[in-house]
């Protein structure tokens, strides 16, 4: 394996987890920041109030992505067999 077929596919590696993680991260941004202000507009600062929505959203959103991260991570495996094949020794 050459470093630059090594660095080709360690940067699509990386992308992809980007790509699959960045929906998860940005409802639990949104949701953070949603209870954050809750929070600080009510007085009630306690730390449980913004773990148990992030949960719940991080969770309704696994349950409504889950056909396209299964199609995803097929198409990503897929692929990366196939150019496992192509590689020189």
């Amino acid at each position: 394996m050459t470093p630059d077929l090594a660095t080709d596919l360690f940067k699509s590696t990386v992308m992809f987890s980007l790509y699959v993680v960045a929906p998860f991260l940005g409802v639990a941004l949104v949701v953070g920041l949603v209870m954050s202000l809750l929070q600080s507009v009510t007085s009630m600062q306690e730390p449980t109030l913004t773990f148990i929505p992030k949960l719940l959203a991080t969770s309704g959103l696994a349950l409504l992505l889950t056909p396209w991260l299964l199609r995803t991570l097929a198409e990503f495996t897929t692929t990366m067999f196939l150019r496992m094949g192509t590689m020189p020794h």
